[in-house]
């Protein structure tokens, strides 16, 4: 049973039930208006009869209390007990006598004061017996029978029933068939989100979103709530399909870039043990040979030198080359998998010099600059020293690398409560299309390419210290003119005034 018929049975259900009570309520409160004038007038009657009536047969004397038989009807019968138990009748009214009416009464034992209707011959008559007791015995010696004649009354009733029931039967149908149309009208978003989840079941994409028309009901806040999982669901499975792109891409690059330093180990290692095998083999045949045949050539001892020399410098760089590849693949494993460093308070003054002074030692054709520094007196920052200044390594080693020919400079300065430390080349610069890339693992501008060694991941392992230290790195870069990366740390403690 579908949720619409269920609701529409208990909208239906909930009506009848509650018309029911109405009808109910209406029938007595109308009988009970109707009647008890009636009720009023048969006690009156009874009790001015009790008073004046007489215990000799069809002697009963009503005085003017017996209205005329043309309108409204009130007749009495008084049936004696003192002889038998059944009763006789005593005596009647006059009207009742001309009309050859009687009231059906008890056995002197049920005899009780009550109203009853009863219907004489074609008639309904309302009746109220008055039981008559003995001052001595209190007997019940006769019961007194007052009634009305009550056809209009009871037609009044009848109607009022036959209306009640075809006016609650009418209403019931008009129940139901507008609990159908509300219960639709009600479930129609319930229906769209239905549709909307089969669609994308079947493969419509988490793009679709289902509309709406009340926010502010029930159904337009489930709407809402369900439009907003969505947009989680499908923003989710972007990320995850940009994930899954970017391990495979990662996975890819990875094994691309350490392919490369063990082939040439690999050759290498090959090309030693070729020099040195064919050498001891050549020395094994020239012995087991005739000693008049001449020697085959070989490589002298310099030459053997030479070339092992050269290929174990080949091995060193290539093992450096894949020692730093697999410490930068490690510190971004440890960035992925969530790495919380320990942090203290750094003094960024000493934390500066000190990456100066290492970067004299690098490789480079640029001249290397350092100042102005005088921001950094006295600021400390929270962060880890270590990481700081491997962050601080990968932008200056960035530079070298991509400044042929220029100056490389690192210098520092202060704004709005945190300190930058800028590091500022005169290179190859950055495209426009290029820079939003800049960040992305094994990425590397096109310009670069092949002109330049490295992997591509020195600029993703600095965005994840920098956010590590909830810093943020500020790049600048024309073309062909230079770039300027800036980080900005959040300042600590400063014990010097700022330098203006």
């Amino acid at each position: 049973m579908s949720i619409r018929l269920r609701l529409t049975l208990w909208y239906s259900g909930l009506f009848a039930v509650a018309f029911v009570a109405f009808g109910l309520i209406v029938y007595n409160v109308v009988f009970h208006n109707t009647m008890s004038e009636l009720r009023e007038r048969l006690i009156q009657v009874a009790n001015n009869t009790e008073a004046s009536g007489s215990r000799q047969p069809n002697e009963l004397n009503l005085n003017s209390s017996a209205p005329g038989f043309d309108s409204t009807i009130i007749g009495m019968q008084l049936i004696d007990y003192s002889n038998q138990h059944s009763g006789i009748v005593l005596g009647k009214s006059p009207n009742m006598v001309r009309s050859n009416l009687t009231f059906p009464f008890l056995n002197q034992s049920d005899v009780e004061k009550r109203f009853v209707t009863k219907q004489v011959g074609e008639f309904p008559f309302y009746i109220y017996e008055h039981p008559l007791y003995d001052k001595d015995s209190k007997a019940v010696i006769a019961l007194l029978q007052v009634g009305v004649l009550a056809r209009g009354e009871f037609a009044l009733f009848s109607q009022l029933k036959t209306i009640l029931w075809i006016s609650g039967l009418l209403g019931l149908m008009a129940a139901f068939l507008l609990g159908i149309f509300l219960s639709r009208k009600a479930l129609m978003p319930i229906n769209r989100v239905t549709e909307a989840a089969e669609r994308i079941q079947s493969g419509s994409g988490l793009g679709l979103r289902i509309p709406r028309e009340k926010p502010n009901d029930e159904i337009g806040r489930l709407t809402d709530t369900l439009n907003g999982m969505l947009s989680g669901l499908e923003h989710a499975y972007k990320n995850l399909e940009d994930s899954n792109a970017a391990q495979r891409r990662f996975v890819s690059d990875a094994s691309h870039e350490l392919r490369t330093p063990l082939t040439t180990i690999r050759g290498n290692v090959d090309l030693l043990e070729k020099i040195w095998l064919d050498d001891k083999q050549g020395d094994l045949r020239n012995s087991e040979e005739d000693t008049d045949q001449p020697e085959q050539s070989k490589l002298s001892v310099v030459e053997k030198r030479e070339m092992s020399l050269e290929s174990i410098r080949d091995i060193a760089d290539e093992a450096r080359r894949m020692s730093s590849l697999v410490n930068d693949l490690l510190s971004l494993a440890r960035a992925d998998a969530g790495y919380s460093m320990e942090m203290d308070n750094v003094s960024l003054r000493s934390l500066a010099e000190e990456a100066a002074r290492r970067a004299w030692f690098l490789p480079r054709k640029a001249e290397w600059a350092v100042g102005p520094l005088e921001a950094l007196d006295g600021v400390e920052v929270r962060g880890n020293r270590d990481y700081l200044l491997q962050l601080l390594f990968i932008l200056i080693e960035n530079g070298f690398k991509y400044t042929p020919s220029g100056v490389v400079r690192l210098y520092a300065m202060r704004s709005d409560g945190y300190i930058g430390l800028a590091v500022a080349d005169t290179g190859i610069g950055i495209s426009a299309e290029e820079m939003p890339h800049i960040f992305e693992r094994f990425y590397r501008v096109d310009v670069s390419r092949g002109e330049t060694a490295g992997t591509g991941l020195g600029l993703s392992i600095a965005k994840w210290i920098a956010d590590m230290h909830h810093s943020k790195l500020e790049v600048k870069s024309q073309l062909g003119e230079g770039t300027v990366i800036m980080l900005w740390l959040p300042i600590l403690t400063t014990n010097a005034k700022p330098v203006q």
